[in-house]
């Protein structure tokens, strides 16, 4: 398949939220690919379709060891989310050369349409939920920035923009 360009930030489209999926369509199988192939080739354990500028609500995780091992999902919303917080590094290709720690719920259980086209409810932990929860927000128009306080937020950004030079 292909490794996608991902946007720079600020493209006003990392900002939008994406267009929810009727079916799932060869065509966007090719897209998985393609998001899966851009993921490897970030590092990173996730990828939305909207960081490639791609409008719709797809997105694809893949929090394992060994790798090969992706969940391809689409419309995906969380139905349940643990008290317990869990404090990650995030960051985004979308915003290369910067990270924060962010916290989210442990454990997530997900509904999404599955690369089958059937509708699939699973439960993620540890690093997976953290990703699912990352890319949902990016396929909302959020960054994982927003869940900083401003001062946090200003600094990072300016950082980045620093680096960007």
């Amino acid at each position: 398949m292909a490794v996608r360009r991902c946007l720079p930030w600020p493209d006003v489209r990392l900002r939008s939220p994406a267009a929810p999926v009727d079916r799932i369509t060869d065509e966007i199988r090719t897209l998985w690919a393609d998001m899966i192939d851009t993921m490897e080739a970030m590092p990173g354990v996730g990828l939305a379709a909207s960081q490639i500028g791609v409008m719709q609500r797809l997105a694809v995780v893949d929090a394992s060891d060994k790798r090969g091992m992706a969940v391809r999902m689409a419309n995906p919303e969380i139905l349940h989310a643990s008290a317990e917080l869990r404090p990650h590094e995030e960051a985004s290709p979308n915003l290369p050369g910067v990270s924060a720690q962010i916290k989210r719920p442990r454990a997530v259980t997900v509904r999404f349409l599955n690369e089958a086209g059937e509708v699939e409810e699973r439960d993620f932990v540890g690093l997976w939920a953290t990703s699912v929860q990352h890319q949902i927000d990016h396929l909302n128009g959020r960054m994982y920035f927003d869940r900083l306080s401003k001062v946090k937020r200003d600094m990072l950004l300016r950082k980045a923009k620093k680096l960007a030079g």
